[in-house]
């Protein structure tokens, strides 16, 4: 592993910008985490985390992580396999947190809408090629815009409602899961099919419209963040227990010495 930190393998077949801008998301990812268990398990006082500017770090994160596994999506041969696997480990997840962790209980998570999403584009694949990309684009992108409001009930733009939607929409799991989450549920980390699905969409159609061109750029990329980007799910699986690990060490044995 070290080996290849250092002296990546052929990137043949992948695309290093990708990779980069993976891996570049990736630690951002960890460092947010590590910093909302400060904050939320560990009682360390950050104004700043509950603002408007911590708001968008994790907006970013969530936004390029979506937008890019709908992008690979649409040069990927195996989609549905893949969404399989992810779903699958967003389910173990949701389990995992229910029995063990409740008060960071993670219904619906990342993981789950990116499998999710994986499966109904992958089988769906043939008919969504058929949409002229630039016309695809443009409506995934309007979409996703014009429901980004929806958890909260209504459409709008982006975070700003305009029109209240029926609160009989909002009833159960199985409407939540689509975006219409019942008056109490809670999940520290929820990503709906809607809206979520519109901007992995955007991404499958930016890759039919300007995907091989993106290809053929010939930068090597940063070669850890390319690293790291390879291994974006294994590290998405593992970070938090790790982070945890970390700092429930430091709040045992290093946090009393300063105070």
């Amino acid at each position: 592993m070290l080996k290849d930190l250092l002296q990546p393998k052929d990137l043949t077949g992948r695309c290093a910008l990708l990779d980069t801008i993976r891996g570049f998301t990736v630690i951002n990812m960890v460092l947010f985490h590590a910093v909302w268990d400060l904050v939320y398990i560990f009682s360390v006082n950050w104004p700043w985390y509950h603002g408007q500017g911590a708001y968008i770090w994790q907006q970013c994160i969530c936004w390029t992580f979506i937008f890019l596994s709908g992008f690979c999506a649409g040069m990927g041969k195996h989609t549905v396999r893949r969404g399989l696997i992810v779903f699958g480990i967003g389910a173990a997840i949701m389990l995992i947190t229910a029995l063990f962790m409740p008060e960071e209980l993670i219904v619906f998570g990342v993981l789950t809408l990116i499998g999710s999403s994986m499966l109904l584009v992958g089988a769906a694949k043939p008919a969504l090629q058929k949409v002229p990309a630039p016309l695809g684009l443009i409506l995934s992108a309007g979409l996703f815009i014009i429901t980004r409001p929806v958890n909260s009930g209504s459409v709008g733009l982006l975070d700003h409602p305009l029109l209240s939607l029926p609160e009989g929409l909002y009833s159960n799991y199985i409407t939540a899961y689509f975006g219409f989450p019942q008056p109490g549920f809670y999940s520290t980390d929820y990503f709906s099919l809607i809206p979520w699905l519109f901007l992995f969409l955007a991404g499958f159609y930016l890759y039919q419209l300007a995907g091989q061109k993106l290809l053929q750029i010939s930068w090597k990329g940063i070669r850890p963040l390319n690293f790291i980007g390879r291994h974006a799910l294994e590290i998405y699986v593992v970070h938090q227990p790790l982070i945890y690990g970390v700092l429930l060490a430091w709040n045992a044995l290093l946090r009393p010495l300063f105070g």
